[in-house]
């Protein structure tokens, strides 16, 4: 990203959740610094929970020119768990007209030792939409009340599907098309994410794939940066594996990837967990395609997270003791807001 950024020589537009203080963000901030002393215009649409509203660290971009704006800063507002509770999930980098990435990684220190996925293209029709998305997401970025109406739309390019997610407790895009790609599998069905608490459709689509036969594998972190996350994620675990689907958990360290492949024939790249919290409260994007190069990119993705991965263990998690049981019980109540 930073070499592609360094050759930028007319825009660089950048949406992201988190972008913070230490190593990771210093070097973004002084690559971007420069191209901004250079002319090219820069715009930042960064979420405000996830930056922490301190645009003091940014004062340098600010003073070169750069367009910086926080999305949806904490209010003390009628609603104020829900309204602040959505938040710009969405990861989104476009340099020029030639060159954008989409997936999962924040601009941190915090992540830096993530296993993360995120695509490059180059594809001139995805940059259109790409940009297109930016600009309403840059436009309507601090909306309370009306949503962003233009950043809820699906655009279809090709083989392509760009998805655009925003907070709805009804209709949820990309849920619905991982519900329809998991139902019509045949073969495999790969699910990669950080945090895997899904809701009772996607959990029963699952299920009932690995009963018709499917090979169901759920890629998930041994431990998370969300512990209370891992918790309740634990309940759902035996009673899914008892269905027939395999967990594999990813131990060097978080786990961050979010993608989903069916049948070695379609993929998902995307910002969105699996979870309630994604598909219900947040902004996201996903990236549906059958790129054939892309698919054995992402076997070979699959298969190094597999090759440091271990398998779930179905008699341990049997005899956990009871106060484990207890508040995993306890916790899930709150699954919504996780």
């Amino acid at each position: 990203m930073l070499d592609d950024i360094n050759s930028a020589k007319r825009v660089i537009f950048l949406e992201t959740f988190r972008f913070g203080r230490g190593a990771m963000g210093d070097k973004f901030l002084l690559a971007l610094y420069k191209k901004a002393k250079e002319g090219v215009l820069i715009k930042l649409l960064l979420d405000a929970w996830g930056t922490k509203s301190d645009l003091t660290y940014f004062q340098p971009l600010i003073d070169a020119g750069v367009e910086i704006r926080l999305y949806r800063k904490v209010r003390l507002t009628k609603g104020l768990l829900a309204k602040n509770h959505c938040r710009n999930h969405r990861k989104l980098l476009i340099i020029d007209s030639e060159i954008a990435y989409i997936g999962s990684s924040n601009i941190t220190a915090y992540c830096v030792s993530w296993r993360e996925l995120n695509l490059r293209t180059t594809d001139l029709k995805l940059l259109t939409i790409f940009r297109r998305s930016f600009r309403d997401s840059f436009r309507t970025y601090n909306k309370y009340d009306i949503p962003m109406v233009a950043s809820n739309k699906s655009y279809h390019v090709g083989d392509w599907i760009f998805i655009q997610e925003y907070p709805d407790s009804v209709r949820q895009r990309i849920k619905t098309k991982y519900e329809k790609l998991i139902r019509e599998a045949k073969k495999k069905v790969i699910v990669e994410t950080p945090y895997f608490l899904p809701g009772h459709g996607l959990r029963k689509e699952l299920m009932d794939a690995a009963q018709r036969g499917v090979d169901v594998t759920i890629h998930v972190p041994y431990h998370s940066d969300v512990r209370v996350v891992d918790i309740i994620r634990r309940h759902y675990s035996g009673i899914l594996y008892n269905a027939g689907v395999k967990f594999k958990f990813y131990v060097p360290a978080n786990l961050h990837a979010k993608s989903l492949m069916v049948d070695d024939e379609i993929f998902s790249i995307s910002s969105a967990n699996f979870d309630y919290r994604s598909f219900r409260y947040q902004y996201e994007l996903a990236l549906v395609g059958k790129e054939k190069s892309i698919l054995s990119q992402l076997q070979e993705h699959y298969s190094y997270t597999e090759k440091y991965s271990k398998d779930f263990d179905y008699e341990q998690w049997k005899q956990r003791p009871n106060i484990e049981k207890i508040l995993e019980i306890i916790l899930l109540p709150f699954r919504y807001l996780m």
